[in-house]
């Protein structure tokens, strides 16, 4: 699986349009988010995946980087390109 440190993902997440796809719960995701994030909780994924496209890059976020490294796994075995954002919305918090 891909990664990527929290303050290289910044800086490209600063730079330009990229599919960043959080997946923390709503009620988390609410409460802080990166503008143009798409929430898909982990706990759905398993039936919400398919309205990702496929042909594109995603980055992955949760709070710490547990949970994005298993939608990784998850997204990767159905074919999905993705990188994992170390760290997560912690690291943002602590900017």
């Amino acid at each position: 699986m891909k990664e990527i440190s929290f303050d290289e993902f910044y800086q490209l997440y600063q730079n330009g349009q990229l599919s960043l796809v959080d997946v923390r719960e709503i009620e988390e995701f609410k409460m802080l988010h990166l503008e143009g994030a798409h929430n898909i909780p982990l706990s759905q994924l398993a039936d919400t995946y398919e309205q990702l496209e496929k042909e594109r890059l995603h980055y992955v976020i949760c709070k710490s980087g547990m949970r994005s490294a298993r939608a990784c796994q998850f997204l990767e075995e159905h074919g999905y390109k993705v990188i994992n954002v170390q760290g997560g919305m912690t690291a943002f918090e602590n900017l």
